[in-house]
């Protein structure tokens, strides 16, 4: 097992974000909650509601104008043309609400509960890496418009602490159970993606061109790579708690922009799993409980370094 001390997780942005929420929330320990003041689903659900709202941007622009670009929080440059918005299938004139979320980071991914698990080309799942995650949508006096057709994004590298860019990251979208699915071949055909560029400036800054041909949740990744034998883990959580009012997490040391989740849980055991047998065994990590207290986020996190069917608590 790593020194706490030199661990990478403690020099991460995720670790300076839980340490952030230390200050910003109450935080107890888990062994001290009393079952009689147990969170529930909606109010485990309301704080990640509460963190996203906490992270949108909002842009507005008048589609005359053509093709305009905004510069988010963090510096990625959003770019859309106004022709290719639609109502109903009607052109739409005047102006346009832009809304945009950004995340890059393994403790916004937390509070969020915007993890990085992705579906592999044999049904099961495993962990991404990913080079933003991005929320993107248009309306028109409160009204859903249609996307006719791409929006582009130019991330900085820089932002995923991989300032020379990966040129094998893949566009996912976010589907129902909170998983991301790789775009299929026909949208990289019709000119959706992500592609890695660069600008010399000096020295070479490279970006993620990403293409994004939809409105929604779109993630620049790819698949989480260890070449040590893999296992399946356990997770333990105090009583009272279940997969409606806590969820279970993993952090690897070293990959800040990516969070597994343990999202199976068996009522009977009581325990969490990450069933797919995708954990790298001598894998130093550290798992994270997440749950409410009082309408406030609560966590306990444990270091550890992965052994073959391990179970945790």
């Amino acid at each position: 097992m790593k020194n706490p001390n030199n661990s990478n997780f403690y020099n991460s942005p995720f670790y300076f974000i839980l340490v952030y929420l230390t200050f910003l929330f109450f935080t107890i320990g888990c062994s001290n909650n009393s079952v009689n003041n147990l969170p529930t689903s909606s109010s485990f659900n309301n704080l990640k509601t509460e963190a996203l709202n906490s992270l949108t941007q909002n842009f507005q622009f008048d589609v005359e104008s053509g093709n305009v670009s905004f510069t988010s929080t963090k510096g990625v440059t959003i770019s859309i043309n106004g022709s290719s918005l639609s109502l109903n299938g009607n052109p739409v004139n005047g102006l346009i609400d832009i809304k945009y979320i950004e995340i890059f980071d393994g403790g916004n991914m937390l509070v969020t509960g915007m993890h990085t698990m992705g579906i592999m080309p044999d049904g099961n799942r495993s962990m991404l890496i990913s080079g933003g995650e991005f929320y993107i949508n248009a309306t028109k006096n409160g009204q859903q418009l249609q996307l006719n057709g791409s929006i582009t994004l130019i991330i900085p590298t820089i932002l995923t602490d991989d300032n020379g860019g990966n040129a094998d990251m893949k566009l996912w979208n976010f589907v129902d159970n909170f998983v991301w699915v790789q775009q299929g071949q026909e949208q990289v055909n019709n000119g959706q993606g992500v592609f890695l560029g660069g600008q010399n400036v000096g020295t070479v800054n490279y970006t993620y061109n990403a293409f994004v041909g939809s409105f929604g949740w779109t993630n620049v990744d790819i698949f989480y790579s260890n070449p040590n034998p893999k296992t399946t883990i356990l997770a333990s959580v105090p009583d009272g708690y279940d997969n409606q009012n806590c969820a279970i997490y993993l952090h690897y040391d070293g990959e800040g922009s990516a969070l597994a989740k343990l999202d199976t849980y068996d009522p009977n055991t009581k325990l969490f799993s990450e069933h797919y047998g995708q954990i790298p065994i001598g894998l130093a990590c550290h798992i994270i409980f997440a749950t409410e207290n009082n309408g406030q986020s609560r966590y306990a996190i444990k270091q550890v370094t992965i052994s073959a069917n391990a179970v945790y608590n």
